[in-house]
């Protein structure tokens, strides 16, 4: 009871810091205490459209989806401790990242929202890396933009500001054009030095005859990135009322800089120093190292990047992760069900991930072959995705090794780019921190990245808080900048958190080398699919 009038007082005095995240399918709120413990929470599930071959996520949604998550936060407090939530100390707001939403002079958008999903860019994709001498991967905010000059689509003259899901929730909410400088770099190169975008790059893109013809300064299109801790504006009355249309929620609360999900995730589990890194695994999966120093060339495997704090970052992102894997584990329970057994989704997931740990198990996975690839994945080579399981009349098929492949698949493309950081240029790792909804059974997608990373990984007691809980902290952090964030967060935020560490098994990893090397040469059989089976199914 102490802990419940704690938190009650807590919320009335507006002593509390909300975090909000759009993942790409689920919209999370958090509200947190002082002592960074989750006190409320509400959630809403929305998916992604394919809409004329574009992924996207209409704006009405957006706002629908972001109201109905708060809703239920209010209620869940309302609920938990018997008072209204009329006053939040602090708020920030994260999202994924990158992708492409351009506004005219009125605020109008242009064009549907283009995430981070799809992969249609890789002319200009191309084109920039080798003017920049830096990669651009394709789901950056300005190689969609770029892209769209390419194609002489009829929106772009009439763009007047280019954001992000997160940047343009907070404009919305602030009136301000602001950017966490994370998420800020997922636009457009950023200098670490001056935590601002890369004059030399500014200039390069401004000087291309396309672009020059435009008239326009990409810069001012772009905008402002701020580091963590930096004043991103208040909650206006407009905002409250978008917010919670209900009325009760009062304006003035001091928000964070908007960051992508890649920032957030670098701060819940504690890795915005350099040589400290974190693996995200949700609808995509991401694994991010802060580095000591430049990457010495480009690659397409690795997307540079920023923390919070404006320090350099090494990105491996794949865009498929968790979709096929779930919809594996829901057709594991309709069997279920329809054998008359009730078993509840953590429960599905429990026994399932298990299974691939079982002394039934083949380290490689029985010779069996899953491609999780829901969409296109630039790190193994495709535009399109076809989910896909095959195996030959020889292999071992039960169904430890069956869920064995499944995060062996999953965990396959983000390896890309893990490699080149650690094997082609050498960038060191002291802890590799694992986080996200797939670590909430205990100790198998642990021991299997373990396996497939050939490193140590931990988890910590927060990991699955995840990205709206990191974007909490990232708005207590406004309380507290007289310290760098990186002391902030082992000084205060995790200083009694508890972990655990799982080293790789030998015979782990040499078995997921021998998966790799079947994923690897199987992928012809993964690319006939794409050109025999329509994306629509039909």
């Amino acid at each position: 009871m102490t802990e419940d009038h704690d938190a009650a007082a807590a919320i009335e005095q507006g002593k509390t810091a909300l975090g909000i995240e759009f993942g790409s399918t689920r919209i999370k709120a958090v509200l947190i205490d002082e002592s960074y413990r989750v006190i409320a929470q509400g959630d809403h599930g929305w998916e992604n459209h394919l809409d004329n071959g574009i992924w996207t996520y209409p704006l009405s949604e957006v706002w629908s989806g972001l109201q109905d998550a708060y809703h239920k936060l209010a209620q869940d407090v309302s609920d938990r401790y018997h008072v209204q939530l009329t006053k939040i100390g602090v708020m920030g707001f994260s999202a994924m990242m990158h992708g492409y939403l351009p506004f005219d002079a009125d605020g109008n958008l242009l064009v549907p929202f283009r995430t981070w999903r799809n992969t249609m860019t890789e002319k200009a994709s191309r084109a920039l890396t080798k003017l920049f001498n830096y990669n651009i991967p394709q789901r950056y905010s300005i190689a969609h933009f770029y892209q769209a000059i390419l194609n002489g689509e009829e929106h772009v003259p009439h763009v007047a500001f280019l954001t992000t899901l997160a940047g343009y929730v907070h404009w919305q909410l602030t009136g301000k054009k602001v950017l966490g400088i994370g998420d800020a770099s997922g636009m457009f190169p950023i200098d670490p030095v001056t935590h601002t975008y890369n004059a030399h790059d500014i200039a390069a893109f401004d000087a291309i005859d396309a672009v020059r013809s435009l008239g326009i300064h990409i810069e001012n299109l772009l905008p402002t990135p701020l580091t963590a801790g930096s004043d991103a504006g208040v909650l206006t009355a407009h905002g409250a009322h978008l917010l919670d249309p209900t009325g009760t929620l009062q304006p003035g609360a001091r928000l964070a800089p908007p960051e992508g999900d890649a920032g957030t995730g670098m701060v819940a589990t504690n890795s915005v120093r350099p040589r400290t890194g974190n693996i995200s695994a949700g609808t995509s999966i991401f694994g991010m190292v802060v580095l000591e120093k430049p990457l010495k060339s480009a690659h397409p495997e690795v997307d540079p990047v920023a923390t919070p704090a404006g320090d350099l970052a090494g990105m491996s992102h794949a865009n498929n992760f968790t979709t096929d894997l779930n919809a594996w584990v829901h057709l594991f329970g309709q069997f279920a069900q329809a054998a008359g057994v009730k078993l509840s989704t953590s429960d599905l997931f429990r026994i399932l991930f298990n299974a691939a740990i079982d002394p039934k198990a083949d380290p490689d996975g029985g010779g069996l072959l899953n491609y999780c690839l829901y969409s296109g994945e630039p790190l193994v080579g495709v535009e399109e995705g076809r989910p896909l399981f095959a195996h030959s009349p020889t292999t071992h098929m039960n169904l430890a090794n069956f869920m064995r492949v499944q995060l062996f698949s999953a965990f396959s493309p983000v390896t890309v780019g893990m490699r080149v950081m650690t094997h082609d240029e050498g960038v060191r790792i002291d802890r590799l921190v694992g986080h996200g909804g797939v670590f909430a059974t205990p100790v198998v997608a642990q021991k299997l990245l373990a396996a497939a990373v050939d490193a140590p990984i931990t988890v910590m007691s927060t990991a699955s808080e995840g990205g709206p809980w990191g974007m909490a902290v990232l708005a207590d952090y406004l309380r507290h900048t007289s310290v760098p964030l990186a002391d902030f967060l082992d000084t205060r935020v995790f200083k009694d958190v508890k972990s655990t560490t799982i080293a790789p098994d030998p015979a782990d990893v040499a078995g997921f080398e021998k998966f790799l090397q079947r994923f690897n040469a199987g992928m012809p059989v993964e690319k006939a699919a794409i050109a025999a089976l329509p994306e629509d199914g039909q």
